[in-house]
């Protein structure tokens, strides 16, 4: 029989959109969070060079220490952050860098508290480790800002760890270093921990990015090379780790993932010596695209009410439509060719949502604004039985 824990799982269901879109001639993909850009070169050129040179072998657990130290560096330049590279754990993603913190910070029946909306995947996480999800409800009127006060309210005795995301997924919202430092001195005073994944540093728009560690050393802080270098398949990420954390993660490391592949880590490191000029234009051309969604948006009548400000995801109120925002979505999908992810998969607080991913070319964006105004003057024909 298969288990409990696996049985309580659910579908991602921005992957199923995308099995379905692939199953069609002729989609838009603005559903799933797929840069469109290459690595830099100098990534490439390493993974090569470092095959050629036989490195795939077996590395520390915890990864090599020329990527370790890299990454310590990363953040004393862009953070200006001490982070003691013996806190670093490399994982294959970032994914594995969560799994990694909730198992060494979770026993069963013990609670994460989440925002809704949060990233699809957070939920099944904690339950996967035996714990149990909380969460604290975000305003569209606040540009969907987490507040060291929601948390405070979501709070119980069994609550062991603060779950956050920023620049966020699905919202874009980006959160400040005063509500950072509020959440930190929080977690302080209710013996909590928090959680803050940061995969999305690097693409915020007009305003200043914060990490965590600016606020306090005992948190476990996520990030890695997907998002900011484009490096979705090659699968490197990285944990920090508390110090009073970092023998029992090594552990699980050891066990659960064994190491992040070798050659992949010599990549890492260049990825992380890539000039900052190569980022500064890749932001330009998402804050574009951002610009031409929102504008694009207002003109179907539909309430954003809030710009992004990181991320590549806009977040979209479709109440006004006939159906639901599962019939919505597939209508979109049927009619227009445009396949968009269902709010839901976010949380009950974006079930009347759809999230739009603008991580695509501006060319498909356009192509994919057409088709919907095309399509949303007929929307009042949506059928009441899409999506059943």
């Amino acid at each position: 029989m298969v288990s409990k824990r696996a049985r309580e799982v659910t579908p991602f269901m921005a992957m199923d959109v995308l099995e379905r879109a692939n199953e069609l001639d002729d989609v838009v993909h603005l559903e799933v969070g797929e840069p469109d850009f290459e690595p830099p070169e100098a990534v490439f050129e390493t993974a090569i060079s470092s095959l050629r040179d036989g490195n795939t072998n077996y590395t520390a657990a915890r990864g090599k220490p020329e990527l370790r130290r890299a990454i310590a560096a990363h953040y004393d330049r862009e953070y200006g952050v001490a982070v003691d590279p013996g806190r670093i754990v490399v994982t294959p993603g970032t994914s594995p860098g969560l799994l990694l913190a909730l198992a060494a910070l979770v026993d069963p029946g013990e609670e994460v508290v989440l925002t809704d909306p949060h990233y699809a995947c957070y939920p099944n996480f904690v339950r996967t480790v035996g714990g149990t999800v909380r969460t604290v409800p975000l305003r569209p009127e606040d540009g969907f800002q987490p507040r060291a006060d929601a948390f405070e309210a979501g709070l119980s005795a069994l609550t062991r760890a603060l779950l956050l995301n920023s620049p966020a997924n699905p919202t874009g919202a980006v959160m400040d270093g005063e509500t950072l430092a509020d959440v930190a001195d929080l977690a302080e005073a209710t013996d909590t921990t928090p959680v803050v994944d940061e995969v999305y540093h690097g693409l915020s728009y007009d305003v200043d990015e914060h990490t965590m560690l600016e606020y306090t050393d005992d948190a476990f802080v996520l990030n890695g090379f997907s998002k900011r270098f484009a490096m979705t398949g090659w699968r490197l990420g990285w944990l920090i780790v508390p110090e009073a954390y970092v023998d029992a993660v090594n552990r699980l490391a050891q066990n659960l993932l064994i190491c992040a592949p070798n050659f992949v880590q010599d990549a890492g490191v260049a990825a992380l010596e890539t000039p900052p000029d190569r980022l500064v234009e890749i932001r330009e051309t998402y804050r574009e695209r951002r610009d031409l969604l929102v504008d694009a948006v207002a003109e179907w009548g539909l309430d954003l009410g809030y710009t992004p400000q990181g991320a590549y995801y806009l977040l979209v109120d479709v109440r006004e439509l006939p159906g639901d925002a599962l019939d919505v979505a597939d209508f979109l999908l049927e009619e227009a060719g445009v396949a968009v992810t269902p709010g839901v998969d976010f949380g009950e607080g974006a079930a009347d949502y759809l999230r739009f991913s603008y991580a695509t070319d501006i060319e498909a964006i356009e192509g994919a604004i057409e088709r919907i105004d095309a399509a949303l003057s007929t929307y009042g024909e949506i059928p009441s039985e899409a999506g059943n």
